[in-house]
């Protein structure tokens, strides 16, 4: 699809709109918007726009569906797909400026917010109200909250409360031609026409441009247990999962990690917090679990940790660690959440994220250190095993750039084949965007794609908006 370049007419009326301060032309500026945290990739957009309205949001994207130019909203660049990069130039726009939580209502549960708050800052201020926003991904303390419902982000809390999706009730979307658009109602049941709120969640901002969000909220856990939980072998950990789950227990996190996820983790923690760790990863364990159970009953939180320390008796582990001081849970929770930092201070890598039922991830993270063997890669497993979503960070190391660029593609390729096999797919979290674009057919037939391109089509008919990504 041919676009049309951004005129130095068009400029002048799109600075018309957010006025000159809340747009970026100088180069600098535009790069810094041109990537994000996947891979190397860059893309340099024609001008960067910061609206602070719908409105304006409205304006631009009646002006540049007039003209066939392309439009890339952003939110916080911490995406680890390429979803929001400018691939085709034109515009970006930044939704930095509607960093507002507009209301949080404490007697029906619900949070009425902008979509360019930060995650963490929005968790904060409905704790303050005794309140829950449950999902919390790794870059809590910097996505936008906007990003978290295009991309339809989890996290560790996902296995027991669920996906952003899941606190979404209706959101203000600014469509391609610039109509606004409310896509539902600010109740908890609704059964009037298409579920236009949930075909938004996970859209990769290739539909509309979200300009306000309605969330409900629950109630907050006011206790937690936090075990870790040291395996012999990553499959004796895998399998441990499952029968956690069969105990009749779900806890609210449930992540793994391989023991050199923790020892490179650890060495990063502790050079950017200048503390020791003082946690124990025992030499002769090769992963580890990380069980948080939360509720409000002290007694019945110790009991099902009990629960699950006896479940763990039947396999291949060490001595169960229980964090029983807020300083321990939060320097365990602090390994966890830097993994993929420390990962990338060490090397250069390829970030992916596989989800498969339960009961397959022991056959999933063999085959992947089987793959790797064969190609010559290594790759480092974590994630959020208990919802069955695996991240699988492939380390560059002294791979040749010529390998890097073809046998390793061609591993991940692989690695996305065993996923779908063993009755998963290509992401849990991360999305699809450029990066997992290629390995679309994998996971669904042509049929779906072709519905999927006719939905995009209904609602942009000209390929505007974050064109080249998904399909």
């Amino acid at each position: 699809m041919a676009f049309t370049e951004v005129t130095t007419d068009v400029t002048g009326r799109l600075l018309s709109i957010v006025g000159e301060t809340n747009a970026i032309l100088d180069e600098g500026g535009r790069y810094q918007y041109g990537h994000d945290e996947t891979e190397d990739h860059s893309f340099l957009p024609d001008i960067v726009l910061k609206p602070g309205s719908a409105d304006e949001v409205s304006a631009i994207m009646h002006l540049c569906n007039q003209h066939g130019i392309p439009v890339t909203p952003r939110g916080g660049g911490t995406g680890l797909s390429g979803g929001a990069l400018p691939v085709q130039k034109g515009v970006v726009i930044s939704m930095e400026r509607f960093n507002k939580i507009l209301s949080i209502d404490e007697l029906n549960l619900q949070a009425t917010v902008e979509p360019g708050v930060i995650t963490e800052v929005f968790q904060m201020a409905v704790k303050e109200k005794g309140l829950f926003y449950p999902p919390d991904p790794a870059s809590r303390g910097s996505c936008f909250i906007g990003g978290n419902v295009s991309e339809n982000s989890g996290g560790p809390k996902a296995v027991k409360y669920g996906v952003t999706r899941d606190y979404v009730l209706n959101l203000e979307v600014v469509l391609p031609n610039g109509e606004i658009i409310w896509t539902g109602a600010n109740v908890l049941k609704n059964s009037t026409g298409y579920n236009l709120t949930q075909l938004m969640c996970g859209s990769e901002g290739t539909l509309g441009i979200i300009t306000k969000i309605v969330f409900k909220l629950r109630g907050y856990p006011q206790k937690t247990a936090l075990l870790l939980i040291p395996f012999v072998t990553s499959t004796e950990a895998c399998r441990a999962i499952a029968e956690i789950f069969r105990a009749g227990i779900t806890p609210s996190g449930m992540e793994f990690f391989e023991r050199e996820c923790a020892m490179k983790t650890i060495g990063y923690v502790e050079k950017i917090t200048n503390a020791r760790v003082t946690t124990p990863f025992p030499e002769s364990m090769d992963a580890y679990l990380l069980c948080e159970l939360d509720g409000n009953d002290e007694e019945v939180l110790m009991r099902d940790a009990e629960r699950v320390m006896h479940v763990v008796e039947q396999f291949m582990v060490g001595e169960v660690l229980f964090a029983d001081t807020e300083a321990q849970k939060d320097e365990l929770w602090k390994i966890r959440r830097n993994i993929s930092p420390a990962v990338k201070a060490y090397s250069i890598y390829r970030a992916e994220d596989v989800v498969v039922p339960r009961g397959n991830l022991p056959a999933l993270i063999t085959g992947i250190k089987e793959i790797g063997r064969a190609i010559g890669f290594n790759s480092l497993c974590y994630g959020h095993l208990g919802d069955g979503n695996l991240h699988v960070d492939i380390l560059r190391e002294n791979i040749s750039e010529e390998a890097w660029n073809t046998t390793v593609v061609e591993g991940i390729g692989d690695i996305f084949k065993l996923a779908v096999s063993l009755g998963g797919t290509l992401s849990g979290e991360h999305g699809i965007g450029i990066a997992k674009r290629p390995y679309m057919p994998l996971a669904m037939r042509e049929a779906n794609l072709v519905l999927m391109r006719e939905i995009k089509r209904a609602f942009d008919p000209k390929g505007i908006l974050n064109p080249g990504k998904i399909f």
